[in-house]
Order: structure tokens, then sequence, then C-alpha cells
């Protein structure tokens, strides 16, 4: 195991801004997939995904325990269909953020609910692919499927990351807003949950609440953050200052060589 702490990073909501509507595209069809695949109204099927949702963390968790539902062809249908090239592009800010942080002293890594494919393909577009050293996902190939907010989840985290510690493990995820009719509540995969459960797991974490969102009344963890920048003031040793030095990027590795 290594000594070095980890960073990490949720990725959707998180690592790009929600203004790109990845996540309410993403509602569209897993709506549309519980209407299809249920026969259901659109009325219940929104209701059933906020439903399942809301329990589990994950729609199509709800899915296989019900339903039976294949939760590969599911992410064929939800995940993988999105339009991202037309919605995710090369982030230059986030790369320089990503690049400051220094590898002496801690590990970037991507711990995400959805399935590999989704979260691979949303750091490629971005231009950060090679800018952490693993991925922590929902397996969705597996019988049972564990994702935040379960603690086995977190677990899972430390595991694959090598961690020794929870006191180790720094989280950074951002919140973002289901609507049903006149029902509102922070119940997605980058939410106030999630930074509730690190904290509580003995993690440091920070919640991101962009500009424009209702700031909650009390706070998820430790830090509320509206930007990703902020992780420079909030958690300073863990990024070169201005005499520090540049990394080598030729050095690092994409996810695909992990």
């Amino acid at each position: 195991m290594s000594t070095r702490p980890v960073l990490f990073f949720d990725i959707d909501n998180c690592l790009y801004s929600r203004s790109k509507r990845v996540h309410d595209m993403m509602q569209e069809l897993i709506d549309k997939y519980f209407a299809e695949h249920l026969s259901l109204t659109e009325a219940d099927a929104k209701m059933l995904h906020q439903k399942y949702y809301t329990e589990y963390g994950l729609a199509i968790e709800g899915l296989v325990r019900f339903h039976k539902v294949d939760p590969l062809e599911y992410n064929r249908k939800v995940d993988d269909a999105l339009p991202l090239d037309d919605l995710i592009t090369p982030d230059p800010q986030l790369r320089q953020l990503l690049v400051d942080i220094d590898r002496s002293k801690v590990r970037p890594w991507l711990f995400t609910n959805a399935h590999v494919t989704h979260g691979k393909r949303i750091v490629k577009l971005l231009g950060v692919e090679n800018l952490f050293e693993g991925i922590t996902y929902c397996d969705y190939a597996q019988e049972f499927l564990i994702c935040k907010p379960d603690p086995r989840m977190y677990a899972l985290a430390e595991r694959q990351a090598g961690v020794s510690s929870a006191g180790d493990c720094f989280f950074v995820g951002g919140s973002c807003y289901h609507h049903s009719g006149d029902w509102l509540s922070i119940v997605a995969d980058d939410s106030y949950l999630n930074c509730q459960t690190a904290q509580a797991r003995g993690w440091t974490a920070a919640h991101l609440v962009e500009p424009g969102l209702p700031v909650p009344a009390t706070k998820a963890s430790q830090y509320q953050v509206q930007s990703l920048e902020e992780l420079r003031v909030i958690w300073p040793q863990f990024f070169r200052n201005s005499t520090g030095g540049r990394v080598n990027q030729s050095s690092l590795r994409p996810l695909e060589a992990l």
C-alpha cells in the first residue's frame, strides 16, 4: 500500500459543470428506458425512477433487484447512448488544476457510480484521461451492484486505491438536483449524501455546490466549495507552489494503461 493519501474525484457534475446538461439528458434516457422496458406511463416511469434513485443511489439498482434488467444492456441504452461528443469538450483550466497536483504528496483517483465506459469517455473528452492513477466505478458486470452512498463502495475505493486508513482519503463531489413535478431534492450520484457518508467514514470531503444552486442549510461535510479551483485553498498541501516545478506530462499514463 502507498503511504501517500488519495484525492478522490467524482466525475459527473464535478469534473464538468452541470450546465453541460449531461445529467438532464441522462434522466430523459432513464425515464424512457423505464417506460419502454416496464410498460409504464411517462408519469409512472418518472416516479419509479426517482424512487429507485432515492432508495439505492442508482436507478439501475432497483431495475436489477426487482425487474431482472441486464445492467450492461441498460448502460448501452442510457449512459453510453448520451451524445457526449456534443456536450463535453477539453477543459484547459481543469487540466491545469490536475497537473498542478503534487503527486509526491497525493494520488488523484476517480470515484464514480457510473460504469467504467462512461467514466472513461468523460475524462477523455475533457482531455484529462492521463491525470488520474485509477478509477473506482460501479461495475455493471457484477451480479450485485454496489454504489455510493453505500459504505461498501467507499471500502472498495480504499482497497482499489491501496489506502491503509480512511484518514488518508479526501473526496470532492458535486450536487445535482432532480426535478419531478413539484418535487426537488438532492438525490443524484454526485450528492450531498455522498459527501456526508464520506465524512462519516473518516474521509475529508468537499461538497461542490455550483453558483446558482441552493446552498444547503447544513454543510454536507467539512468543506463546501463553489468550484474545483477552491481545492487549492482548502488543501494547499496537495498543490505545487509557483516554485515547485512542473510535472513531466510525458510520464503520465492514460487510464487504459492502469
